[in-house]
């Protein structure tokens, strides 16, 4: 689905996903986007920042807020990094700043869908990845790749599609410290535009929602000057590393 008021612009993103073989639904203002998401359930989402009635950081809040984990990469022409990082925190998978390139822009939706399933848009729906991946725990951390479920405690938490990707790769090697570099790469597949400071937006939200205390981390460390590990938090008494 493309969220996109400008004419030529939505043409030309258009075309290009028609050539890849995809189907493309065509909405040019947010509030026509919220309720084509909630009706289409569409496998990921274009949507450009600036829309009529409704902007596109105010359709993101929406739609994460009713748990629609469809990936979304927004379009914007901002291109401080304020702006980046508030739609990162919103719940965007990916970001790119106007003029962009249509060749990268194709790049950028095959690797979410690649890295997503093609999960489809609604609230728990979707196809999942591939079955064999298993359970990883960490403690009392669970991450379910099959479901795209995250459990701590017993309790489920409601993860983005990039913030589940960190944490799964993360569940599947406790204990290793992961750079920065490192898990953009599990993010995008590539690092070219995008800073550090998108990996450390993700884990603060993370912490937010893994952590009892989230600025006394016990599960989702910082290794400093490193990056960062996810342990279980009995393997942090007498641990070398400080958190933050």
């Amino acid at each position: 689905m493309i969220a996109e008021d400008d004419e030529k612009q939505a043409e030309l993103v258009r075309r290009y996903l028609l050539r890849e073989g995809h189907t493309v639904t065509l909405v040019t203002d947010g509030r026509a986007a919220v309720e084509a998401v909630r009706h289409r359930a569409p496998d990921l989402l274009v949507l450009d920042v600036m829309m009529p009635r409704i902007d596109g950081l105010d359709v993101l809040r929406i739609l994460r807020a009713e748990a629609y984990e469809l990936p979304v990469l927004m379009l914007t022409a901002r291109s401080t990094e304020d702006d980046l990082l508030l739609g990162l925190d919103l719940g965007a998978d990916d970001y790119m700043t106007k003029p962009y390139s249509p060749r990268e822009l194709m790049a950028r939706v095959r690797t979410l869908l690649r890295r997503t399933g093609a999960r489809a848009g609604g609230p728990g729906g979707g196809t999942a990845p591939p079955a064999d991946e298993g359970l990883l725990t960490v403690g009392a951390l669970v991450v379910d790749p099959e479901r795209h479920e995250v459990t701590v405690d017993g309790g489920g938490i409601e993860c983005t599609p990039g913030e589940f990707r960190i944490l799964a790769a993360m569940a599947a090697e406790p204990g290793r410290v992961f750079t920065r570099q490192r898990l953009l790469q599990e993010l995008h597949g590539y690092t070219r535009y995008i800073g550090d400071r998108t990996v450390d937006v993700h884990i603060m939200n993370l912490r937010k929602k893994v952590e009892s205390e989230p600025k006394r981390p016990q599960r989702l460390l910082t290794v400093f000057g490193v990056g960062y590990k996810l342990v279980a938090p009995v393997a942090v008494a007498g641990h070398g590393d400080r958190a933050s």
